[in-house]
Order: structure tokens, then C-alpha cells, then sequence
């Protein structure tokens, strides 16, 4: 589905991307957790050839990003940028949503009909002025614009920078779902809470390289990687590390019904032990 194959990326003189390679398979949800300035939001941009590789081969559902126009990629990969912002360019909420559709469906019908889909999902009102509204509604009016052409690959660079609880399990809600209904995700994200509830499996970077790889509860218990790229862990896993020590029962406790759980256990053991 997406495939980097020994990716380099150069702004200049100096290497940024060196050296990367993963492959991501369809359906899948993927975060990718790094320090600020890993090379994170670069590696994005290569996904959906907005940046073309100076060495390597980057693949989107069997396309070189190299040889393939940007527009032609778009109907494969949807982006939606850390700052919706950067992304909003309309008079409305409805137009902003058509931006993308007229670029992937000709007919007319389908795009209003799809429109009308996008508004009723997010709960968008189709004549407001994007600029007024909340942080959290402008990042709606961009997740949908760019969900409407019904890419086949989903990258979110930080989609939750900005917003409060409500907003982010709303925005992460719509991602979770469209995961579910097989759009593959490849998320970036500083939120470990984000990552461990909602990625089944992470990348990390740091300086540009590609460090780890793995399921996120492997990940998330390595030490080793987290501390090369400056991340700690979600609470529950780094409570259950931290407290390891007073029974294997904790040992790999990765959510909150495991957490309890293993309390239980440890507790029916010291009950168990006495005479």
C-alpha cells in the first residue's frame, strides 16, 4: 500500500530523510513518533510526492511518487496538514469541501452527493466561513475536504495538535472509523495517550533515520528507542514498567482493564500466599 525503499531526502547540501525503508499494508492504522525535527512531517510529504525522493523509491498503492503527478496521487493519498489553516483557501465550508472532488470525480451529481455526505458526517454547516470558526471545526472542514475523494491512504500530520478533549476524541473518532471501513492511516503524533488507544503499530524517527519499528505496545516498552528519540511512553505503560518490581503480574500491563486486572492478580497472589 505505501513503501519507502531505502529513502533519501536532501534540502541542499544536507541529507534530512537518509536511508528509510517500511512498508505499510492495507487497513492498517500507523503512528509515527519522533523528536521535533526527526524528519517527520519531510517523510510525509514524500508520501504523497509534494516532495520527490533524492535517492530511493517511494510506492502509494503500487505508484512511484517519483514518475506519478501529484494531482494523480491525490486520488490515492489524502493530507491533511498540522495546521488546517495552511490548508483552508475558500469562501465556505461547501466550497472548501469541493476543493478536493473536483480534481478526482467528474460528475457533478456525485461530488454534491458526496459533499452533502461530508457535511452531514462532521456536522458542518455548508455556508459558514471557514475562518470563523473554532480550531477544532477548521480542522474538520479540512479532515473532510480531504476525505471526500475517499483516498485509499489516510496521512495526518499531528491531527490533534490544538484541540481540546472533546475536539480531539471527535477528530480521532472519524479517523478510528474510517480505519475500520478500510482507509489505511498513517498518523503522526506527539500524543502517546492518541497513539497507544488508537495505532496498532509505530514507526519512530530521530534525526532523519529510521530507529524503531513495531507493534506500539512492543515500542512503547523499549526503552532504548523512546529515549533516542525523547519520548516517553503512555501512563499506563510507563506505571506498569515503573512498578514491574512488585510482581510479573505488571509486567506487561498495557491498558487501563489490564492494569486493573494485574492488581487483581497480585492481590489474589498475596492471598494466596499467606499461611
Amino acid at each position: 500500500m505505501l513503501k519507502f525503499d531505502d529513502v533519501h531526502f536532501a534540502y541542499g547540501a544536507g541529507g534530512f530523510i537518509t536511508g528509510v525503508s517500511f512498508e505499510i499494508r492495507p487497513g492498517e492504522f500507523v503512528a509515527l513518533m519522533g523528536e521535533n525535527g526527526a524528519g517527520k512531517s519531510t517523510l510525509c510529504r514524500l508520501c504523497n510526492g509534494l516532495l520527490k525522493p533524492s535517492l530511493g523509491r517511494v510506492t502509494v498503492c503500487g505508484y512511484d511518487t517519483a514518475r506519478t503527478p501529484t494531482s494523480a496521487l491525490a486520488k490515492r493519498v489524502g493530507f491533511l496538514f498540522q495546521n488546517p489553516d495552511r490548508q483552508l483557501c475558500r469562501n465556505t465550508v461547501r466550497e472548501e469541501v469541493e476543493l478536493g472532488l473536483e480534481y478526482t470525480v467528474a460528475d457533478k451529481t456525485e461530488r454534491e452527493h458526496r459533499q452533502d455526505a461530508m457535511l452531514e458526517l462532521f456536522g458542518l454547516d455548508g455556508d459558514r466561513e471557514p475562518f470563523g470558526l473554532s480550531r477544532g471545526e477548521r480542522q474538520k472542514v479540512a479532515l473532510a475536504s480531504v476525505i471526500a475523494p475517499e483516498p485509499d491512504v489516510l496521512v495526518l500530520d499531528e491531527p490533534t495538535t490544538g484541540l481540546d478533549y472533546r475536539e480531539c476524541a471527535a477528530i480521532m473518532d472519524l479517523i478510528s472509523r474510517l480505519n475500520s471501513a478500510g482507509t489505511t492511516i498513517l498518523m503522526v503524533s506527539h500524543d502517546m495517550e492518541v497513539v497507544s488507544d488508537f495505532a496498532s503499530r509505530a514507526l519512530v524517527m530521530s534525526g532523519g533515520r529510521l530507529i524503531g519499528e513495531g507493534t506500539v505496545r512492543e515500542t512503547m516498552r523499549d526503552i532504548r528507542v523512546m529515549d533516542e528519540a525523547s519520548l516517553l511512553p503512555a501512563q499506563i505503560p510507563s506505571l506498569a514498567m515503573r512498578i514491574s518490581d512488585l510482581g510479573e503480574e505488571y509486567a506487561g500491563a498495557f491498558t487501563v482493564d489490564e492494569m486493573v486486572s494485574a492488581a487483581e492478580n497480585a492481590r489474589g497472589a498475596c492471598g494466596r500466599a499467606k499461611p
